[in-house]
């Protein structure tokens, strides 16, 4: 087989996994369309010159979309509610002549049906559930959109470009970090999968940042109070390297029970190089004991800097570090202690009981327990 010739399968040609938010494919700043005629400057077209995202802490887009809280620099809104963004051209806009669009882009090798690339057309109405923008303001060189993202889009960090069209090809703006755009699940839109139509039970389980979790014996019921963190410093871009880690696909990170179930085997260090490495031994060579844990902003830090699972965790730690995965993009959780727990050894999904003739339980044969 040559060097140049590709595996196909099914007549596809493979395409290497899109599966790190980290990684980027810029696209192209200058698209022609044919050969441009000599003497014909693009720049004399509508140029974008600026790009203003209002993602300030006091910021409408912040307030509005509930992420005021985060320490964090970037634009973060929820899935399926409507944003603002200004457009600063070289020349005032005129609808009649020129035409241009918003593009959002995730990872590398963006797909239009993976979810990964994203145009946003100018539109006169929004609908809910679809991606669009909206004129909603004009004014000399400016023009401040609505755009409405869908509520099912990917969760992570986007980035944005600015596409204008012109006679001989499209005009797109650079690579700018200033304008990356972090949609999460939300607390306020409704069309959302794991929207909770509760006020109350939104700001307890997304926006609470501390809690208490239940320890000790059914019988000695114990609390200690637990700092989730969710919107500390570099926490929100931890959660998206846990998902990176695990090599999850970005066109399933819109899903959220498939971002559950990630975390989920994460946080544990066991099989996938995790979060956390559990101990319940009493030795924590090397390593902080799970008791000396306060909250989950330590360790997740740690989990990112060190790219190695921290020591140590027992299952009250797990439950916190979870649930500060969960709420940080969005998701409502809580932490259930449950001081019962049935443990079907054989996995046959019943709980079996072997009793000798006298009716005591035949330690032997009994594999399961509560």
């Amino acid at each position: 087989m040559s060097e140049t010739s590709r595996v196909a399968f099914g007549g596809r040609r493979a395409v290497p996994p899109n599966n790190s938010n980290a990684a980027e494919d810029d696209l192209p700043t200058l698209e022609p369309q044919g050969v441009v005629p000599r003497g014909v400057n693009l720049q004399e077209f509508l140029n974008v010159t600026s790009i203003h995202l209002f993602k300030e802490r006091w910021d409408t887009n912040k307030v509005d979309h509930h992420t005021d809280k985060y320490e964090n620099n970037k634009l973060i809104v929820r899935r399926g509610q409507s944003f603002y963004i200004q457009i600063d051209f070289n020349r005032p806009y005129d609808p009649r002549r020129d035409l241009f669009r918003v593009e959002y882009v995730i990872g590398r090798y963006p797909q239009e049906n993976k979810g990964t690339y994203i145009p946003v057309p100018i539109v006169s109405e929004l609908q809910s559930g679809k991606w669009g923008a909206k004129i909603v303001m004009r004014e000399d060189r400016s023009v401040r959109l609505s755009v409405q993202s869908s509520p099912e889009c990917i969760v992570g960090k986007f980035r944005m470009y600015v596409a204008v069209w012109t006679p001989y090809g499209i005009i797109r703006t650079s690579r700018n970090p200033e304008t990356d755009t972090n949609p999460t699940s939300p607390c306020a839109a409704a069309n959302d999968a794991v929207y909770l139509d509760n006020e109350k039970e939104r700001e307890e389980y997304v926006l609470n940042d501390i809690g208490v979790i239940f320890y000790g014996e059914v019988n000695d019921i114990k609390t200690r109070s637990w700092s989730y963190g969710q919107f500390e410093d570099g926490i929100l871009d931890t959660c998206l390297y846990v998902m990176d880690r695990a090599q999850m696909d970005l066109s399933g990170r819109g899903n959220p029970i498939k971002v559950s179930r990630v975390g989920s085997a994460m946080v544990n260090a066991k099989d996938d190089e995790g979060v956390l490495v559990g101990s319940w031994d009493n030795i924590y060579a090397y390593g902080v004991p799970p008791s000396a844990w306060t909250g989950s902003v330590d360790i997740l830090l740690e989990y990112q800097s060190s790219e190695n699972p921290v020591r140590y965790g027992q299952c009250w730690v797990f439950a916190g570090v979870f649930n500060t995965f969960l709420r940080c993009l969005g998701i409502p959780a809580r932490i259930v202690t449950n001081y019962f727990s049935a443990h079907d050894n054989d996995a046959n999904l019943q709980m079996d009981i072997f009793l000798e003739e006298d009716g005591n339980v035949n330690s032997k044969l009994t594999k399961d327990s509560v």
